[in-house]
């Protein structure tokens, strides 16, 4: 841990910051998200599909604004948008513990997804900027920092939501509020390339987006990533409770998945990430990244043949051990793959409207994830019906393979390579 503590002081100082920027915004937002579905359908008495709605709308504002975010952080600069998402988080967390009618819910809900869309693409264009050519450790230390807020969130949720969940909206409202006042102070104003700013540029650069095919299908390639990574929320918990049943043995053992995550990127992202780059290419450690998530659901696989005892220490290893091992799993493909997936953005795009490239990449997995998440949940539907467990494990394995053969493709044809300068392909 010290030594990347190191790292990070080796850094400038809006580095530094956007790294505790990132912590804390993940610190704040999982103090809340987790129990809020409970409030909404325990203190408030809401129908399951209105609390469905609801959070289905902030995840809708979030993923659908993202590429509105990245050009609006394109033509306005970086840290406006920040500071505005986190502003605009500070007022929907505040309002989400106090009102209860359901457009008023809706609103706030929606407010804290937008706002997730304005500084998420704004933040990683900063950090891309402002490392230079150490962006990829950069974006390695992003993530130990990302991690430790989603790992420490909830803790720190758990204890205020036992006062009340009032209280919890509270607390994390001040933390945006108290953010976005050091940003205010503290964070340089910045902006991406020069020739990115004036609004006509900005939209003049979207048929060029449009038209970079390599982009668009490196953005293709890693949807899968992404739904694989997102199981550790779906697939695995559902496995754990399927076999281990509800109870204080399953959400121990669903803590336990978390737990894994978490720690295991905190304590070994920027170690791997150096192996990785002192032994292949960006696109090599791509490829790397996504057959370790393909196999990560090997483990399950492999349980899924093994008769389910009936019950004491067996069935809880059954039930705990496989789903703890693919989480294992899927943050080393994260991290390996992690922080080469956003250096290859800003290469693939020419260091140009960073932000606009960060917000069209998020909205096409954002919908990948979605799409998966639902093929994913029916075919964890169809395995119960059919008593065939294997099933859901054998279609995400297969999934890995094919966004690593997908990956391996690019790689291989160069697509994964930045674009010539225009002054050379004109010569060409």
């Amino acid at each position: 841990m010290r030594s990347t503590l190191r790292q990070v002081r080796s850094y400038e100082r809006s580095v530094q910051l956007l790294m505790v920027n990132q912590f804390t915004i993940n610190l704040g937002f999982y103090m809340l998200m987790p129990y809020l579905a409970a409030h909404l359908s325990g203190s408030l008495g809401l129908a399951g599909w209105v609390v469905g709605l609801v959070l289905g709308v902030r995840n809708f504002s979030q993923q659908g604004m993202f590429l509105l975010g990245g050009a609006l952080a394109d033509r306005f600069g970086y840290k406006p948008l920040i500071v505005a998402g986190c502003l605009l988080r500070t007022m929907g967390f505040a309002a989400l513990g106090f009102v209860e009618s359901l457009p008023a819910l809706l609103t706030a809900s929606a407010a804290t997804g937008l706002a997730g869309a304005l500084f998420n693409p704004a933040v990683r264009a900063y950090l891309a900027a402002d490392a230079g050519e150490r962006r990829v450790e950069a974006f390695a230390l992003f993530n130990v920092f990302y991690q430790a807020g989603i790992l420490l969130g909830p803790l720190v949720g758990m204890a205020l939501t036992g006062v009340s969940f009032q209280v919890t909206c509270l607390v994390a409202a001040v933390v945006f509020a108290v953010l976005s006042a050091v940003q205010i102070r503290a964070l340089p104003a910045r902006r991406g390339d020069a020739r990115s700013g004036s609004a006509a540029r900005v939209r003049g650069g979207w048929r060029q987006i449009l038209g970079n095919r390599p982009f668009l299908l490196f953005s293709a390639a890693m949807i899968g990533s992404y739904v694989l990574t997102f199981q550790v929320y779906l697939a695995l918990p559902l496995e754990v409770r399927r076999i281990g049943g509800g109870g204080s043995a399953g959400t121990a053992a669903v803590a336990v998945l978390f737990a894994v995550s978490g720690l295991s990127t905190i304590l070994f992202q920027t170690r791997i990430t150096a192996w990785c780059k002192a032994r292949a290419e960006p696109g090599r450690a791509l490829v790397w990244g996504l057959l370790v998530m393909g196999a990560a659901f090997v483990p399950l696989l492999a349980a899924a043949a093994l008769p389910v005892p009936d019950g004491g220490a067996p069935r809880w290893a059954l039930a705990t051990v496989p789903p703890t091992l693919a989480a294992l799993l899927l943050a080393l493909g994260t991290m390996i793959a992690y922080p080469f997936e956003m250096d290859t953005i800003v290469r693939l795009c020419g260091d140009r409207l960073v932000a606009t490239h960060y917000g069209l990449y998020n909205t096409i997995c954002g919908i990948g994830i979605t799409l998966g998440n639902l093929l994913t949940g029916a075919s964890l539907d169809a395995a119960r019906d059919a008593g065939l467990p294997a099933l859901p494990w054998v279609a995400l394995t297969v999934l890995g393979l094919l966004c690593a053969l997908a990956l391996h493709g690019l790689y291989r044809t160069g697509r994964l390579a930045p674009p010539a300068p225009a002054a050379e392909r004109q010569t060409v």
